[in-house]
């Protein structure tokens, strides 16, 4: 995964919300996902499938839903270092 990538799966506060999810859960519907960071469905939809196309989360579907979970585990490590930097600003 180009450096650009990765820059731009954090980007947004709303991504880095969800790849904090899928790193305390293991598996999570995009419901599960909305109500948790009280965002409207299409928001939640928009922001996985972009993390989907950078290859940083996969998906499998159970009927009727789909559950979205991190392909790239060290990516709670990222997020674990980028929030200390952020923290230090």
């Amino acid at each position: 995964m180009p450096d650009d990538r990765v820059a731009r799966a954090i980007r947004a506060r709303i991504r880095r919300d969800i790849l904090h999810l899928l790193c305390q859960n293991e598996k999570l519907s995009v419901h599960e996902i909305r109500d948790r960071l009280n965002v409207s469905e299409s928001t939640a939809s928009r922001h996985l499938k972009l993390l989907y196309d950078l290859g940083v989360v996969d998906f499998e579907i159970k009927a009727p839903e789909k559950f979205y979970f991190l392909k790239i585990k060290e990516f709670a490590e990222l997020l674990e270092i980028f929030d200390k930097i952020v923290s230090l600003m």
